[in-house]
């Protein structure tokens, strides 16, 4: 196990100031509030320090006076994950290693459709920036105003646009990285084709900071879309959802980039949170459908979503919807499926799920396993959204109103093992997109085969042999003595 000298947090925190300057290095409660808790305020911790480096090299400096103190570290990105993979869990004994002052973009290369980014650079800036180059970076997240890229690396974050262009993996062409012992690997490429031997870079991705941490990023880009439409949709079920889906993945091909599935309680929930949102359709349909194709050049997107839903309206598959006729109202309808999740986080804690199962049953298992929630948690309102393309559904469960913290303690306990003994009837994934963090270590530990996890174990060991690179996080690990 981690080996930690015997000195007091004064000492501790007199020696990092010391060895990395005060420039680096928060220790007053008061500032370290917001590196120390979640980002809904359901968990709250301390740390020894929060270390906020400059630069790669400043990272490495730290790695190795962390190691010489006998202090782990818990890197943190924006700290809007959903897992507690950054939040600390020995406060004595931890510090938080922020990223975000390492914000830089060094390169926009629109002719190569790459850039390189460092680690705590907010996604939505980033975005934003490629942008004006007339390029596009697809990653897309409700906490794309806070996130980071390195964050959404380490875990390899999601979204809407995975349909289309694949989760953070499939965009990420190199990495820097520092590795525990305080060695920096320059593993920045921006080759497309590669074959040299095994490829590093994704052994850290996913990883969530237990083998090394992320300080830049080299990435792929695309052109940016000219022509984008979007449609809200409403049908009779989510089994109409998944066969709508089928249609359009034949007849859309490639050029859709997004096609979400909400329930009618999600227009309910976004208003609660978003109060000046208006419903865009009248009726109060089985099932939604928020539907986006892209595409640039001479495509003409516009036909093609209006050939596309005259098709299927004749059909009976789509029974009503709206196409957004400017940017403005396409970022309305957007609002809902983001403003549903505000809503939840007003109404208490709650149970959030991130699980997938094969594309072909989604529906088949959010019917069951709503049905197993309704028996034995009926005061309970379960809702099932999510991404119909990839089979990534989040279906959370929130309790009574007026409930206690205890009570609903008690209920998402209760909830988290009837979705999860559904899903494993499903062969599915307790996370999708969000990663394992310690909220979910324990459920991933008792679903992981014996020859997984002593992979997994011997990796840990060649990368982190001492267990300093956020400890606790996916897996409950003992150094080798």
């Amino acid at each position: 196990m981690l080996k930690v000298h015997a000195q007091s947090r004064e000492e501790l925190q007199a020696s990092l100031k010391a060895g990395l300057g005060e420039g680096l290095v928060l220790t007053d409660a008061a500032e370290m509030v917001r590196y120390c808790r979640d980002w809904h305020g359901d968990v709250s911790s301390s740390a020894v320090a929060v270390i906020r480096p400059r630069n790669v090299e400043d990272v490495a400096a730290t790695v190795r006076l962390c190691a010489e103190l006998g202090l782990a570290i818990v890197p943190q990105g924006g700290n809007t994950g959903l897992v507690l993979g950054g939040v600390p869990d020995a406060p004595d004994h931890q510090i938080v290693l922020s990223l975000e002052r390492m914000n830089a973009i060094r390169a926009i290369d629109t002719d190569d459709f790459s850039a390189v980014v460092e680690a705590g650079c907010i996604l939505s800036e980033f975005k934003d920036a490629v942008q004006e180059k007339g390029m596009f970076f697809p990653l897309s997240l409700g906490a794309q105003g806070s996130c980071r890229i390195g964050g959404n690396v380490s875990t390899n974050a999601g979204g809407i646009n995975v349909l289309r262009y694949g989760m953070t993996r499939e965009l990420v062409l190199g990495l820097e990285v520092v590795l525990a012992d305080g060695t920096i690997w320059n593993g920045l490429s921006t080759l497309r084709k590669d074959n040299r031997g095994i490829d590093l870079k994704q052994l850290f991705i996913g990883a969530e900071g237990t083998l090394g941490i992320i300080t830049a990023v080299s990435v792929k880009l695309y052109p940016n879309p000219e022509h984008v439409e979007t449609a809200l949709l409403g049908l009779n079920s989510l089994d109409d959802a998944i066969k709508l889906y089928r249609r359009a993945r034949r007849e859309c091909c490639d050029l859709m980039s997004a096609f979400e599935f909400m329930p009618p309680v999600a227009f309910t929930l976004a208003m609660e949170a978003i109060p000046d949102l208006k419903m865009p359709i009248a009726g109060d349909y089985a099932a939604y459908v928020l539907m986006e194709i892209s595409g640039s050049g001479l495509v003409d997107t516009s036909d093609l979503m209006s050939r596309f839903l005259e098709g299927v309206m004749e059909d009976g598959l789509v029974l009503d919807g709206v196409i957004a006729s400017s940017r403005a109202q396409a970022q309305s309808l957007w609002m809902f499926r983001e403003g549903m999740n505000e809503g939840q986080a007003l109404r208490g804690a709650h149970m959030r799920t991130d699980i997938s199962v094969p594309l072909s049953r989604l529906a088949e298992f959010v019917a069951e396993a709503e049905a197993e929630l309704a028996k034995d948690l009926p005061e309970c309102l379960a809702v099932s959204y999510g991404h119909v393309g990839d089979g990534n559904v989040h279906l959370n469960v929130l309790p009574p109103n007026g409930s206690t913290r205890e009570e609903r303690d008690h209920y998402i306990y209760k909830a988290k093992v009837i979705v999860n003994a559904v899903l494993d009837r499903y062969a599915g994934s307790i996370s999708a997109e969000h990663g394992i963090g310690r909220l979910k270590r324990g459920d991933f530990e008792s679903r992981l085969g014996p020859v997984q996890r002593e992979m997994i174990e011997r990796l840990k060991a060649a990368f982190d042999p001492e267990l300093r690179m956020n400890p606790g996080c996916q897996l409950a690990l003992q150094a080798a003595s």
